[in-house]
């Protein structure tokens, strides 16, 4: 699995997804401040799932229609610590119940909800 994670995911987030084995791009270290188009357009052409905590990815998807392949997390946590998005999500990745292709999935603390495209 390829993880794109967006500027606003802590690097200890990131750096816990690369300690578990994932290929991971942070837009924080390799390209900060670009238009979150630019992210989409990078996560469809390298194929990789999008990590956000920024809700305008909904609207680029049903609206814009940019459709990454491997789908899009939106965080929706209020407070957390820098590894905590980390460590959820590569619990998240690693649960063979939840099918993460081709869907917004919206993660808070009332549970996970999935809107597919």
């Amino acid at each position: 699995m390829k993880i794109l994670t967006n500027e606003n995911i802590p690097h200890l987030s990131v750096l816990h997804l690369r300690e578990l084995g994932y290929d991971v791009l942070s837009i924080g270290e390799s390209n900060p401040s670009i238009l979150d188009s630019e992210v989409m357009k990078i996560a469809i052409s390298e194929d990789r799932i999008i990590i956000t905590f920024d809700r305008d990815y909904g609207e680029l998807i049903f609206k814009n229609n940019y459709k990454p392949e491997q789908g899009v997390i939106f965080l929706r946590f209020n407070e957390y610590a820098p590894e905590e998005p980390g460590i959820f999500v590569g619990n998240l990745l690693r649960n063979d119940k939840i099918k993460l292709q081709r869907a917004l999935t919206v993660v808070d603390q009332y549970g996970i909800r999935q809107r597919k495209y």
